[in-house]
């Protein structure tokens, strides 16, 4: 491994607590160049719900790539980019009465939340944008002005201006209304509070710490933004294309935001891709007023397109996701049982589920010990102290039954030292 040592930046990280050279994939599990096989529960940070090289997907690549179709095509016309945007619409957007237009921002979800940006800023005229408690939308500067963690905005290097910091759902553990403050904000004209243009909210904070938002909250939300005429962008970056269940994390809550983004899992197979998806009134562009050189990756529209029909064309895979959460909500609720002294809280919705800890060394140890017995997990929230788990949506019943052992193994080892 000395090469990486000697060569890649520091500021590599996850490479950190798996120091191993990883060589195969398929499914839930990596293989590393030994051939020692880990049980993945982090799943590409989201980006990989449907596991691995899944073989439909790679077929259709395959297939793609064997034809010599077309691979980079910036926003031009192409068979490929037609064949999703038809499934996308038919599949997805008019089953839920979504009449969303499509914008290819760029290849990861910090493009998708920039352009939700500069778009609601340029449909409203103002600058300001409401974000929230430990939020995370991205690591350019325009994401970064609406995220919470001061490591991550440390390192802008500049001040991040035109955004102001609302409480998240729970924030004060009920101890205030909702939305009490932000409203009293809005009506007051003393309150210093520049008009918004929008506000960006994730429906379950991942990064942040596995918040997840109570559909009421949302709703909530949802409401005061149109009581004063504000925009909503929903950031389903790392919890849309079904983590949380359904396709989007916020269906259940009955609403329909205004600007919604995505990214990650959006192309099924790990292939950069993300879309901005906007109401057709904020369609306001220039033509090439938003641009990206890779905002056209045909390779990434195929998968996109196969992983629509496999697995949205019913209603299997967002039951199976909810099955698998609550599995996993049960486990979790009988190590806050079982290990009372270190007052354990059970987090999450779908398969986006975490475990928190008294800090950041606990989490950290606990996913130690789970690598050290072959499962990949990562750690989340300000200080790092929620074991987060992010597996595969195709998991099958063993795996996840292997991977909760696992975990049961490690949070004893770590708490009963």
């Amino acid at each position: 491994m000395s090469i990486f040592e000697e060569l890649e930046s520091e500021v590599r990280s996850y490479s950190r607590g798996w120091p191993v050279v990883f060589d195969r994939a398929q499914g839930s599990w990596l293989h590393d160049e030994s051939g020692k096989p880990y049980l993945d529960f982090f799943a590409g940070a989201g980006a990989l719900n449907y596991g691995h090289n899944n073989p439909q997907l790679k077929q259709a690549l395959i297939d793609y790539i064997q034809r010599d179709g077309v691979t980079h095509a910036l926003d031009m016309f192409t068979v490929a980019k037609r064949d999703f945007l038809q499934t996308f619409r038919d599949k997805v957007l008019d089953p839920r009465g979504f009449g969303y237009k499509v914008v290819f921002p760029g290849p990861g979800g910090a493009n998708a939340v920039e352009a939700a940006l500069k778009l609601a800023r340029k449909v409203t005229g103002k600058e300001s944008v409401i974000n929230f408690t430990n939020a995370f939308h991205g690591m350019t500067l325009g994401a970064l002005s609406v995220t919470g963690n001061s490591m991550k905005r440390g390192a802008a290097g500049i001040p991040l201006v035109h955004a102001t910091p609302m409480p998240y759902d729970k924030y004060f553990d009920g101890a205030m209304p909702d939305f009490l403050y932000f409203e009293k904000l809005l009506k007051d004209s003393g309150s210093g509070l520049n008009e918004p243009a929008a506000v960006i909210v994730e429906g379950v904070q991942g990064e942040g710490g596995i918040n997840a938002a109570r559909l009421e909250w949302l709703k909530g939300l949802d409401d005061l933004c149109k009581r004063h005429n504000i925009l909503l962008i929903l950031d389903d970056v790392q919890m849309g294309c079904g983590r949380t269940g359904p396709f989007f994390s916020f269906e259940d809550a009955g609403i329909t935001p205004d600007i919604v983004c995505l990214s990650k899992s959006i192309s099924g197979y790990g292939i950069p891709m993300a879309l901005t998806l906007i109401k057709p009134e904020l369609d306001v562009w220039e033509p090439g007023e938003h641009n990206g050189t890779f905002r056209g990756i045909s390779p990434a529209f195929v998968t996109a397109k196969e992983a629509i029909d496999v697995y949205w064309s019913d209603d299997a895979l967002e039951k199976s996701t909810k099955a698998k959460g609550e599995r996993i909500a049960t486990a979790f609720s009988g190590l806050v049982e079982a290990y009372p002294e270190a007052k354990l809280l059970a987090k999450g919705r779908g398969l986006a589920r975490g475990l928190e800890f008294a800090n950041g060394d606990l989490a950290g140890r606990v996913c130690a010990e789970a690598f050290a017995r072959g499962l990949l997990m990562e750690t989340s929230g300000p200080d790092g102290e929620v074991m987060k788990l992010l597996p595969p949506l195709t998991l099958t019943d063993d795996e996840l039954t292997q991977g909760l052992s696992i975990i049961d193994e490690s949070v004893k080892a770590v708490l009963t030292k």
